[in-house]
């Protein structure tokens, strides 16, 4: 099992609308998510708009292509691009810097 951190960064004038969106994130995502792979997936959002991001999976780089390939995370990934800050390419998915694990107590 991987354990994958990742920021990406949120537009600070747009925080309120990235947060209400993600109270009403669509079901076909979530069950889209899950038959990735995706679990334990969790995003931690600071105020001047860095975002965390945590999941646990199998194989990230076969979860992030397993999301590619649906057009529900097309949908979305239009959706979320306004709110985050241009750090290269056109969608957030393919934004996520990567950090690496340097200690974990099981």
């Amino acid at each position: 099992m991987e354990r994958v951190c990742f920021t990406l960064q949120v537009r600070p004038d747009r925080l309120d609308e990235y947060r209400e969106a993600h109270q009403h994130v669509w079901p076909e995502m979530l069950d889209a998510l899950r038959d990735a792979g995706w679990r334990n997936y969790s995003l931690f959002l600071r105020d001047d708009g860095l975002l965390i991001g945590y999941v646990e999976c199998d194989d990230f780089q076969a979860a992030l292509g397993a999301m590619a390939g649906t057009d529900v995370n097309n949908r979305w990934q239009a959706a979320m691009s306004e709110y985050f800050t241009d750090m290269g390419g056109d969608r957030a998915d393919e934004r996520m810097r990567r950090l690496p694990e340097v200690f974990h107590l099981d």
